[in-house]
């Protein structure tokens, strides 16, 4: 008998003990964020509200808006069992909210029996504002005229901060950048390869909120016609230059092979790099009046050359060529056309080493081929200061410069920024610069 009184009373504390180790399992509440949990929202904000729980799993949430005196219900739901992490897009369309303040109140309750079977519950309370109102955009400049391939600036006034302004058309969008004095200024091309009736350039601009609002520019665009040149590919020169690159096309022996998948797949991957570098700018010009040509150099090839190579007299492939190629003597001494900052002084595929200058507001020059190079990433250097030699490095089939102008990673044509008279009438006038 007295054994099964022992027996009985051990039970008892073994199942208190279990009670107590059930109850007291999970005593924390579950954790909850909201993104964004400030500032201005619209109705087409996106809300993320993440819920996590490491206990015995989320049970169940209540998500209510708060303005004025009117409080409305924007999400109510239980979980399943063992549900331990959740993530909850919240839509603020659905709810009647004024523009002006509100609170978005959560409150989240986990599976858990401590106190006394309700769980362990979290409350949080994010204050933001609720905007619906498109930034107000002012154009400032007057006259925007442009040439296939060209450049131009459009400066404009907002009247809100943004997250993000520039001109867009097409697939193309060209950043702006807020000046000392208040006012965007954006620095945007005319590509040569889009089509006349794409060019229809807009200033978009999108407020802490995500409304947006476009303003038209009163603008005049002409057309201009590009070269068609025919470019011998030898093999000579093949036997030449491939055995640079074998190294970018591990397992293909054929220098035509070799040739073609650096002309193309390597060119691409060059292209979309200085596309990336084009995003590495200072927000104001640094660059100082017209840019210099280089000394005693003559034009060997032009923007926007469309090329089609013949190698035994047949076609392989085509490109356009994307700056002027310019050549005085063996490894000459290369110059910064203009002032700036030094970002790019390596390898780079087709252009070999290379030297990419950026002047601002997107505005960069690259020089490619070169031999050596006496720069740096970050160094500052003044118009006219020597960079390096000429060389023959990349693609390339003699010692030249090829030099490039580029819009936030569009090429454009370099002429125009070399002539003192467009410059000043289109960019610099614009932008309050003698």
């Amino acid at each position: 008998m007295k054994s099964l009184k022992k027996l009985f009373f051990l039970l008892i504390i073994i199942g208190l003990i279990s009670a107590a180790v059930l109850y007291f399992r999970d005593t924390k509440p579950p954790q909850v964020s909201l993104t964004p949990g400030s500032g201005p929202v619209s109705q087409k904000s996106k809300l993320l509200l993440a819920l996590n729980d490491d206990g015995m799993g989320l049970k169940h949430l209540e998500v209510k808006v708060l303005q004025g005196n009117n409080q409305l219900s924007l999400v109510e739901r239980d979980f399943p069992a063992q549900t331990g992490v959740a993530d909850i897009d919240l839509d603020l369309s659905s709810l009647r909210l004024e523009d002006g303040g509100i609170q978005i109140e959560v409150l989240v309750t986990d599976q858990s029996i401590y106190h006394l079977g309700k769980g362990n519950s979290q409350r949080e309370v994010y204050s933001l504002t609720y905007d619906t109102r498109a930034p107000v955009i002012s154009i400032l400049s007057k006259a925007h005229n442009f040439t296939k391939g060209g450049s131009g600036l459009v400066t404009f006034s907002l009247n809100e901060d943004v997250a993000t302004a520039g001109v867009r058309f097409a697939e193309h969008f060209f950043p702006a950048y807020r000046q000392e004095a208040g006012y965007y200024a954006c620095l945007f091309a005319y590509p040569y390869d889009a089509k006349e009736s794409e060019f229809v350039p807009r200033v978009v601009a999108v407020d802490l909120a995500g409304n947006e609002r476009q303003a038209g520019i009163y603008y005049r665009a002409n057309e201009k016609t590009f070269r068609q040149r025919k470019i011998n590919i030898s093999k000579n020169f093949l036997a030449q230059k491939t055995p640079e690159f074998e190294t970018l096309v591990p397992g293909v022996s054929d220098p035509l092979e070799i040739f073609l998948h650096v002309n193309r797949e390597i060119r691409e991957k060059n292209r979309k790099k200085l596309a990336e570098l084009g995003h590495k700018t200072s927000a104001t010009p640094l660059w100082n009046g017209a840019f210099m040509r280089q000394p005693q150099a003559a034009t060997l090839a032009q923007f926007a050359d469309n090329r089609t190579y013949y190698h035994e007299d047949k076609v392989i492939d085509k490109t356009v060529h994307w700056g002027h190629d310019l050549a005085s003597v063996a490894q000459a001494e290369i110059i910064a056309e203009n002032s700036g900052e030094v970002i790019w002084s390596e390898y780079l595929g087709i252009y070999g080493q290379c030297v990419v200058i950026d002047h601002g507001l997107g505005l960069q020059s690259l020089y490619a081929h070169m031999s050596q190079v006496s720069v740096k990433p970050g160094d500052m250097v003044t118009k006219g200061q020597v960079i390096g030699r000429s060389g023959a490095t990349g693609m390339a089939g003699g010692d030249h410069l090829h030099l490039g102008i580029l819009v936030s990673g569009v090429p454009v044509q370099p002429i125009e920024w070399w002539d003192k008279s467009w410059l000043y009438n289109n960019i610099d006038s614009k932008l309050n610069i003698d």
